[in-house]
C-alpha cells in the first residue's frame, strides 16, 4: 500500500522544508471541514514535522517533539486522526476521511508514533490497495489494475504459461500449417478441371473419376489431419491447465495465512478450478485455431492478391468496419463478463458455506432461508449470465452478415468480368472459394473478443494468486533450529487490521519446560499470541526469540514439524483415523500412533470402532463425537514429541470424565516440555507454572493461580464469576 503520494509542486513549496528535513509519509485525506468530499488534501509527515494541508494551503503544522500522541480513530464509515499535544489538556481533530483511506493513514500514523520514540524505522505496508492509483478505478480483487495492465504484460503472462511447452507448440504449428496449405490447395486443384473439362465439356467419365479419386484422397488426408490437430489441441490444453492448477495449489500452500482468510472459499475454488478450465479451454479452443486461421488468412489473401488486386479490395472492404466495432465492445464485453465471474464467485461461495454448515441450517430450520438466498444469488448470476449471452448473440450474427457482404460483391463483380469474358469461370470460382476460405476464419474470430476477454480476466485471477509474494519467507540462510522450548516477546505488537492492534508492546519470557496459561476475556488476544509464536503471522513491531534466536530467522518447514497443536476449533481430513492422526508425522509407525492414541485417552473408543484405526471418519469428521474428534487431534498433536505444545481450549469438548483422563495424559506429557494453554474454564489451569493475564491488548497480570487471587485483580474476578455461574447452574439442577 502505498504510503508516500507524490505531492504537486505548490505543496512542497508552502511546506518550506528545513535542511536537513525529509518527507516520510504524504497519504490524502478526502473528506473536508464541512463534511464534503475533497481531492486535495494530504497528511505529511517529515523527520521533523506534522502537516495537514488543504489544497495549498496548510490547516496544521507543528513540531513531532510537541506531540504527546496521534491516534487513528475509525467511526461510522469514516475515521478521525487525532493528536494530543503537550501544550493542551485535550485531544485535537486533525482530518476526517471515509473508510477509503483508514487503513493508508493508520499506517501514517503508527509511523508519527515510531519518530517519537525516535525509531527511523519506517513503515513498511504489504496491505492491497482498493482502488487503482492511476486510473481511480476499483481493482477487481486483484492487486494489479487491468485496465492499466497493459496487453504487453498481459501477453508475457500468457507466454509465461506456454513458454515450457516450446516443442508441443511447435508441433502444433507444423500440422497448422499444414491444415492451411491442403486448404488452399484445393480450389487450386479445382480450377482446371472446371475450365477444362466441365466449362468446354472435353471430358469423359474417366477424368470426372480420376478427379473425385484425388478429391476423396485430400479430403481423407484433410479430416486426418484436422483430427491431429484437434487432438493436439485437447492435449496441449489439458497439460497446461494440470500445470496451472498444480502451480496454483502449491502457492496457496505457501501463502500466508491472512492473504487465505481474505479471500472467500469459493473464489480461491473458482480460480483454482474454473479460471484453469478457462484456460484450458482457450488453448483447446482457440490459440492453435487462431494460429491456424492466420496462415490460412494470409495465404487466401496473397492468392487472391495474384489473383485480381481489385476483387480482394472489394470482397475486405467491410474488414475495416468489423475490426472497428469489435473494438469498440471489447472493454463492454470484458466488464460483462467480470462481473459474471463475481456472481460465480458469490455463488460457489455461498453453496460452499451452506454444505459445509449444513448441520447448523437443519439445526435451526433454515433450510427454506438459505434456498431463498441461493435462489437470489442464481437468479442474479442467471440475469448477468442471460444480459451476456443475449448481447453476444446479437452482435455475433451483425458481425456475420456485415462480412458475408464481400463474398455479394465478390459474386457480382466476378459475375460481370466473366460475362465481359476478362474471367473464366474456374478463375471466379476459385476467387470465390478462396473468398469462403478467407471469411470463414474471419467469421469464427468475431468470437475472439469473448473467448480472449474471458481467457485474460481469467489470467488476471490467476496471476494475482502466482505473483503474490508470502508475507512470511525463509531466509536464505534459514536455520533449522532444534527446538528446545524457551519462548521470548521483545516489545511484540500485531494487528490484522492497521488501525485495530490487538496486541501492544507485549513483554514476555517463558522458560524451557514451563506450563503457561493464557487468561482474558474473548477478544483480548490470547489465541493471537499463539498465532504469532506458530509463527502464521508476522510481528508489527518487536522481536519473538525461540532459544534465543529470532523467529524470522528459523526454518519454516522444520519449525512447525516441532510443534504440537490442538486447536479451538478441531478439524479432522477427510479419510481414516489412523491417517488423521499420522498427518503430523507421516513416517509414524503403527507402535507410535497407539501411543500416542493411548496418551490422548482414544486408543479404547478407536478399537470399538466398526474398522478400528482405519474407521473412516467423514466429511469433517462428523462421523465422529465432537470428544471424539478432540481426542484424535491431541493424539495428532503429540505424536511427533512436540518442542513446544500449544492448547487452545483442548479439552473444550470432552465430558466430564474424559477431560479428567486428558488432564492426567496430558500432565504426563506437558512435563519437561514447554506448554501454552487457553481455556476459559479456568479450573483446568490450576497446575500451571504461571498464568498470563491479557487485557487492554497488555499483558495484565502474571503469576500463579495463588497469587493472582491475592491480588483481587482481573484474574480474580474471572474466577469469582465462573464460580457464580456454576452455583447457579446447580441450584437449578
Amino acid at each position: 500500500m502505498e504510503l508516500n503520494f507524490r505531492l504537486a509542486g505548490k505543496v512542497k513549496d508552502v511546506l518550506q522544508l528545513k535542511t536537513g528535513e525529509d518527507i516520510k509519509y504524504s497519504v490524502p485525506y478526502d473528506i473536508d471541514e464541512e463534511g464534503r468530499l475533497t481531492e486535495d488534501g494530504y497528511i505529511i509527515v517529515t523527520n521533523l514535522r506534522l502537516f495537514v494541508t488543504k489544497g495549498t494551503e496548510i490547516t496544521y503544522q507543528n513540531k513531532l517533539s510537541a506531540l504527546e500522541k496521534i491516534k487513528c480513530e475509525p467511526m461510522v464509515n469514516n475515521g478521525l486522526l487525532i493528536v494530543k499535544e503537550y501544550a493542551q489538556d485535550y485531544e485535537k481533530y486533525l482530518a476526517r476521511f471515509t473508510m477509503h483511506h483508514m487503513v493508508r493513514i493508520s499506517l501514517a500514523a503508527k509511523g508519527i508514533e515510531r519518530l517519537l520514540e525516535h525509531n527511523e524505522k519506517e513503515i513498511r505496508s504489504n496491505e492491497r490497495e482498493k482502488t487503482c492509483l492511476k486510473c481511480g478505478r476499483a481493482l477487481p480483487g486483484t492487486r494489479i489494475c487491468p485496465n492499466c495492465d497493459g496487453k504487453q504484460v498481459t501477453a508475457g503472462k500468457f507466454w509465461g504459461l506456454i513458454k515450457y511447452y516450446k516443442l508441443q507448440l511447435a508441433f502444433m504449428a507444423l500440422v497448422a500449417i499444414l491444415s492451411s496449405a491442403l486448404s488452399l490447395y484445393i480450389p487450386q486443384f479445382q480450377k482446371p478441371f472446371i475450365d477444362n473439362i466441365l466449362v468446354t465439356k472435353n471430358g469423359t467419365s474417366k477424368d470426372i473419376l480420376s478427379f473425385f479419386s484425388i478429391m476423396l484422397f485430400f479430403t481423407v488426408v484433410q479430416i486426418l489431419v484436422q483430427v491431429v490437430k484437434n487432438w493436439w489441441f485437447v492435449y496441449l490444453g489439458a497439460r497446461i491447465s494440470m500445470d496451472i492448477r498444480a502451480r496454483m495449489y502449491e502457492k496457496i500452500q505457501e501463502l500466508t495465512l491472512s492473504f487465505i482468510l481474505d479471500k472467500r472459499p469459493g473464489e480461491l475454488m473458482n480460480r483454482v478450478a474454473q479460471d484453469t478450465r478457462k484456460i484450458q479451454r482457450f488453448m483447446q479452443e482457440c490459440f492453435g485455431h487462431m494460429f491456424s486461421c492466420l496462415i490460412t488468412m494470409t495465404g487466401a489473401i496473397g492468392i487472391m492478391l495474384a489473383l485480381d488486386v481489385k476483387m480482394t479490395f472489394v470482397s475486405v472492404v467491410f474488414l475495416p468496419l468489423v475490426c472497428f466495432i469489435s473494438g469498440a465492445f471489447r472493454k463492454n464485453i470484458h466488464r460483462r463478463f467480470h462481473l459474471q465471474w463475481v456472481k460465480s464467485d458469490k455463488l460457489n461461495s455461498s453453496l460452499q458455506d451452506v454444505i459445509s454448515g449444513i448441520r447448523v441450517v437443519k439445526s435451526f430450520g433454515k433450510e427454506k432461508e438459505e434456498s431463498e438466498k441461493f435462489n437470489h444469488l442464481t437468479e442474479e448470476y442467471a440475469a448477468v449470465q442471460s444480459r451476456n449471452e443475449v448481447f453476444w448473440a446479437s452482435l455475433y450474427p451483425v458481425l456475420t452478415f456485415i462480412m458475408s457482404m464481400g463474398i455479394y460483391f465478390v459474386l457480382y463483380f466476378g459475375g460481370i468480368k466473366v460475362l465481359e469474358g476478362n474471367m473464366t469461370v474456374g478463375t471466379l470460382m476459385q476467387f470465390n472459394a478462396y473468398a469462403w476460405i478467407l471469411y470463414g476464419p474471419l467469421g469464427w474470430m468475431t468470437h475472439l473478443p469473448r473467448m480472449i476477454t474471458e481467457m485474460v480476466t481469467s489470467l488476471e485471477r490467476i496471476y494475482d494468486v502466482l505473483d503474490e509474494e508470502p508475507l512470511i519467507l525463509n531466509k536464505a540462510d534459514a536455520v533449522q533450529h532444534s527446538i528446545s522450548g524457551e519462548i521470548e516477546f521483545k516489545n511484540v505488537s500485531f494487528g490484522y487490521k492497521s488501525y485495530e492492534p490487538v496486541l501492544k508492546n507485549i513483554d514476555l519470557r517463558i522458560k524451557k519446560g514451563e506450563y503457561i496459561g493464557l487468561v482474558g476475556a474473548s477478544g483480548t488476544g490470547k489465541s493471537t499470541l499463539i498465532n504469532l509464536i506458530m509463527h502464521l503471522y508476522e510481528a508489527d513491531d518487536g522481536d519473538i526469540l525461540i532459544d534465543g534466536r529470532n523467529i524470522k530467522e528459523l526454518d519454516l518447514e522444520h519449525y512447525h514439524s516441532q510443534l504440537g497443536v490442538v486447536l479451538q476449533e478441531t478439524f479432522l481430513f477427510s479419510g481414516s483415523i489412523l491417517n488423521n492422526i499420522r498427518f503430523a508425522k507421516p513416517e509414524a509407525s503403527m507402535e507410535e500412533i497407539i501411543q500416542a492414541a493411548k496418551a490422548a485417552n482414544a486408543h479404547d473408543f478407536i478399537c470399538k470402532t466398526p474398522d478400528g484405526y482405519n474407521t473412516y471418519v467423514g466429511e469433517h469428521g462428523y462421523n465422529l463425537s465432537g470428544g471424539e474428534r478432540q481426542r484424535i487431534a491431541i493424539a495428532r498433536a503429540i505424536l511427533n514429541n512436540p518442542g513446544i505444545l500449544i492448547l487452545d481450549e483442548a479439552t473444550s469438548s470432552l465430558d466430564t470424565e474424559s477431560e479428567y483422563l486428558i488432564q492426567k495424559a496430558l500432565e504426563n506429557l506437558s512435563a519437561g516440555r514447554t506448554t501454552l494453554a487457553i481455556a476459559h474454564r479456568l479450573s483446568t489451569l490450576r497446575r500451571a507454572d504461571r498464568l498470563i493475564v491479557i487485557d487492554g491488548h497488555h499483558i495484565a497480570e502474571t503469576g500463579s493461580h495463588n497469587e493472582l487471587m491475592e491480588r483481587r485483580g482481573i484474574y480474580y474476578n474471572l474466577v469469582t464469576a465462573q464460580l457464580q455461574m456454576q452455583r447457579l447452574k446447580e441450584q437449578k439442577a
